[in-house]
């Protein structure tokens, strides 16, 4: 019985997960989902966090860091040496450390630091059972002085943070466009082999009623046998057509769910309506909007700037290095019986530490490069170039981009033109087609040629179909290739 009940619970459960969902989708629905469950998308926004926290990370950099040390203890046993000027005496030295410190350090702009550490720490000597309890306070300050006149890490850390930040986000958005571009292409595919799966029924259902036509005709004597059999064969061809337009379909629409990120089984019904809104654009506008929002020209101009940051860095390493140093303190120590009272032993220690003159320190330190063999202004040279070099690629790139721009939009132009001239041309198919069909029936003209007339039709779907298919994607690439939408006149933010 209990294992009945499990088998159900099992089964209920498989079935609910299973679980189907049906989707209503317009090309617009389609997207959305996509932007919410594909693959793509989702990787391209790991990425943008990953820039996200690189820059919040160099940033924090500037940001004050407390850290918090621990000795707990450290406990050691070795061989120590005592040398004078006539011998060297060995010696075991058994010690144990603990204590700990707090130090606080705050960056500056210019590459220096302020800091600030604070402790206590206490060795037990167990050769001659002392213990030595220290107090100390030191402040101090670092800069290195090439960095106010050659290469300032900070800074330029926080620049290249900030480009591969505004590299990522501009990235985000041009896969987003993409994204739209193929699920448009996508959606519009599957589309077509519905509409072909359409017209292919109807085919079938006009060589159908051709077919039955025939075989009356034939029974009745008014057409030869060949003309009869002829007819057979079409419609055979016909079934077929219509068959394999549906194993087309399917194909498509699996490869549709995938795209945008929903379950195979789950069931997808779009709408067919083959609405389009007239687009006429501006060549020169577009080119503009293409130079302000390509990310590929600021790709370009992040690159000159990593290099320039980059050059800047390779001319500082053969300039004059120097660095300051200060720091100021004091410290306190006692010498106690290793059994002596912790409290005692702190509070001799701090005695000291007010009565003893304080430790103070300050340093310049310069170093010259002299030869390297011509090392150094090697990479220079090296990084000139490779300025040099992305100055001449953003130049490229732009010339590119306004070929591709100006050809898209002349192809656009003449998509909407040959779309309008179809849309006409099938007005004058159908009803060329029912003439033919009428003459048919009444006798007046043969099989032949109303079989040519039933392919002009389906031609002339056909074409229309293709041509409306192919502005679509055309305002869909005009759009991720100008970071504007045309359709609604505003641009992609």
């Amino acid at each position: 019985m209990k294992k009945l009940m499990l088998l159900t619970l099992v089964l209920f459960f498989a079935s609910f997960s299973s679980k189907s969902e049906t989707y209503n989708l317009d090309l617009q629905k389609s997207i959305e989902i996509a932007k919410e469950k594909s693959y793509n998308m989702l990787n391209l926004v790991q990425d943008f966090k990953i820039a996200e926290y690189n820059l919040k990370s160099a940033t924090s950099r500037l940001k004050t860091h407390i850290e918090l040390n621990f000795v707990s203890p450290e406990y050691s046993n070795r061989v120590t040496d005592f040398r004078t000027d006539t011998s060297v005496t060995y010696y075991s030295s058994k010690t144990m450390n603990y204590g700990g410190n707090i130090f606080v350090s705050q960056p500056l702009p210019t590459d220096g630091l302020l800091y600030m550490r604070s402790g206590v720490t206490n060795e037990n000597s167990y050769n001659n059972n002392r213990s030595i309890p220290k107090l100390f306070t030191t402040f101090g300050f670092e800069q290195p002085l090439n960095a106010l006149y050659g290469y300032n890490e900070v800074k330029s850390t926080l620049k290249l943070a900030e480009l591969a930040y505004e590299r990522s986000k501009k990235g985000l958005k041009r896969e987003e466009l993409n994204l739209i571009y193929q699920v448009s292409n996508s959606f519009y595919n599957l589309l077509a082999e519905q509409k072909g799966t359409e017209i292919a029924r109807l085919n079938f259902e006009r060589q159908k009623e051709a077919y039955d036509i025939s075989q009356n005709k034939y029974k009745a004597g008014l057409i030869k046998e060949v003309d009869a059999l002829q007819m057979e064969v079409d419609l055979a061809e016909a079934q077929n057509n219509y068959d394999l337009s549906i194993v087309n379909q399917g194909t498509s629409m699996t490869e549709f769910k995938q795209l945008i990120g929903i379950n195979l089984n789950d069931s997808v019904s779009i709408s067919n309506e083959f609405k389009y809104d007239v687009v006429i654009i501006d060549p020169e506008k577009a080119v503009k909007l293409a130079f302000e929002n390509r990310l590929e020209i600021r790709e370009q101009e992040i690159s000159i700037e990593q290099n320039k940051i980059n050059l800047k860095r390779e001319k500082s390493n053969g300039m004059i290095q120097s660095s300051l140093n200060l720091s100021f303190g004091k410290e306190g120590y006692s010498y106690q019986n290793i059994n002596a009272n912790i409290s005692s032993s702190l509070q001799d220690s701090y005695s000291d530490l007010k009565n003893r003159a304080p430790s103070y320190g300050i340093g310049f330190t310069v170093k010259v490069p002299i030869l390297d063999g011509g090392e150094n202004r090697a990479r220079v040279n090296a990084a000139e170039s490779t300025l040099k070099q992305n100055q001449l690629r953003k130049e490229d790139v732009q010339r590119g981009i306004e070929r591709e721009v100006r050809n898209l939009v002349a192809n656009l132009n003449s998509s909407l033109k040959r779309l309008q001239l179809l849309e006409k041309n099938i007005v004058v198919a159908e009803k060329s087609f029912e003439i033919t069909r009428q003459r048919y029936s009444d006798g007046d003209i043969d099989s032949q040629s109303l079989a040519l007339e039933r392919t002009r039709l389906n031609t002339a779907y056909t074409s229309h179909l293709r041509s409306y298919i192919s502005y679509q994607l055309l305002l869909a690439d005009i759009m991720r290739k100008t970071f504007y939408d045309f359709q609604k006149n505003e641009l992609i933010k």
